[in-house]
This record gives structure tokens, C-alpha cells and sequence, in this order.
């Protein structure tokens, strides 16, 4: 599996936990959904930081720094990827 196929599902596993996470914990606040998302949410955020540091198409200065927001960092790689790849007319 490519580094950038594993960023996108590791970025949008790490916002979606992050949702819920939030979503339980400002209206019924279960213990159980909590100890099953929180580490969830965790284990994509590293999962985030591994795959964008070691993407060729995260070289770009800055984008790997963004990966390192807690929450939104791997969308905001990918966001960045993608800008790159416009830019260079495709051919990322």
C-alpha cells in the first residue's frame, strides 16, 4: 500500500475520531465510546506523522511539519499534496 493511500485513510480516521470524540464527550460522555475512540484517535495521529514523513510527495518545506497538528494535520497534508500536484499539472 502507497505512503499517500495510507495518509488518507490514517487522516481521515484521525478527523472522524476526533469528531466523535468530541460529539460523546459534550453529550452523553460514555466511558466506553471514550476508551475505544481515544486510542483510535491516537494511533491514526501517528499513523499520519509515519506516512506523510516518509511520502517522496510530502518534500515539500512545511508540509511534513503539518502533520503534527493534533486533529486536521493529515488533512492539511493532504490538502498540501494536492496543491502540489495541481501545480506541477498533474504529474505528482
Amino acid at each position: 500500500m502507497s505512503s499517500v493511500r495510507t495518509l488518507r485513510i490514517a487522516a481521515a480516521a484521525e478527523a472522524a475520531s476526533l469528531v466523535l470524540l468530541l460529539g460523546n464527550l459534550f453529550t452523553v460522555h460514555a466511558p466506553a465510546l471514550s476508551a475505544l475512540l481515544g486510542p483510535l484517535h491516537g494511533t491514526a495521529y501517528l499513523v499520519v506523522i509515519a506516512a506523510t514523513w516518509t511520502a517522496p510527495s510530502a518534500a515539500a518545506p512545511g508540509t511534513r511539519w503539518r502533520a503534527l497538528v493534533p486533529g486536521l494535520g493529515g488533512l492539511l497534508v493532504l490538502r498540501r499534496i494536492g496543491d502540489g500536484r495541481a501545480a506541477a499539472g498533474g504529474r505528482a
